[in-house]
């Protein structure tokens, strides 16, 4: 029998921090706002879902990951070792997650969108990428660069020369959707209406780079926003999900 949503801990969810996108001192900001967040979930959340996107680029060679992010790491496995369950979606700029997380952090990783019940909530929670309307040709690429094939050839290629090319790319990439113009016909926003048509109460995507909470025919949208402008994320607590932001080592309530 489901328990009241009041009785039970909060869930938190962020999405498209993309470390290593900006300059030294942008990029120390970003993390210490994420370590300190993190570390006040121990002792007091559920679960941590990362929606996509916390890094700009990632990918594993069976021996190498990226480097200056030990800090990153550390914090993540104390709290699956407090009792935080975290789960990492996939996103467009770290869809070739190996079993690093999983294996060495004890995060749980999810390569496309998870649907799940919580108290008396149910949930669905997708990155978002290859949603939008006109987005026929991503959605096509999206396919190539996840193939096995294509993951096998590109780790042929020496570390140092593979980052920097993916790299390159994924900030083309992330440009194109920080500045694409989405409307009422938004293939996200359609999504989500279809899926609280299908039962859902609360959708949560990231990937536009915009907060957003919008009530949908008897149930909640959220766009998580990002971690370049906003330092965005969402809470879900008492029944109901809510947008906060960090600052100064603080959650504040998000104000649009």
């Amino acid at each position: 029998m489901p328990v009241d949503d009041s009785s039970i801990a909060p869930l938190y969810f962020l999405s498209d921090v993309h470390l290593g996108v900006g300059d030294e001192d942008a990029e120390r900001r970003k993390l210490s706002r994420l370590l300190a967040l993190l570390e006040q979930l121990r002792g007091e959340a559920a679960a941590l879902y990362i929606v996509g996107d916390l890094f700009d680029f990632w990918y594993e060679y069976r021996s190498v990951v990226p480097r200056g992010y030990h800090r990153l790491y550390a914090q993540l496995e104390l709290l699956v070792s407090s009792g935080v369950t975290v789960t990492y979606l996939a996103g467009n700029h770290d869809f070739a997650i190996g079993d690093f997380f999983s294996r060495d952090l004890g995060v749980r990783v999810e390569r496309d969108h998870v649907g799940f019940t919580y108290g008396v909530r149910r949930f669905h929670v997708f990155h978002g990428d290859g949603l939008a309307v006109r987005d026929g040709g991503y959605r096509m690429l999206k396919r190539v660069l996840r193939s096995p094939l294509s993951q096998s050839l590109f780790r042929l290629l020496h570390p140092d020369l593979g980052f920097g090319i993916a790299r390159r790319f994924s900030h083309s990439s992330r440009d194109y959707t920080a500045t694409k113009q989405y409307g009422e016909t938004d293939g996200m926003r359609l999504e989500a209406e279809r899926r609280i048509r299908e039962g859902a109460d609360i959708v949560i995507m990231g990937h536009r780079h915009v907060p957003r909470r919008e009530e949908l025919d008897g149930g909640v949208y959220v766009n998580l926003g990002d971690w370049i402008r906003y330092f965005t994320y969402a809470v879900f607590r008492d029944g109901d999900i809510t947008l906060h932001t960090m600052i100064n080592g603080t959650q504040e309530l998000y104000q649009a």
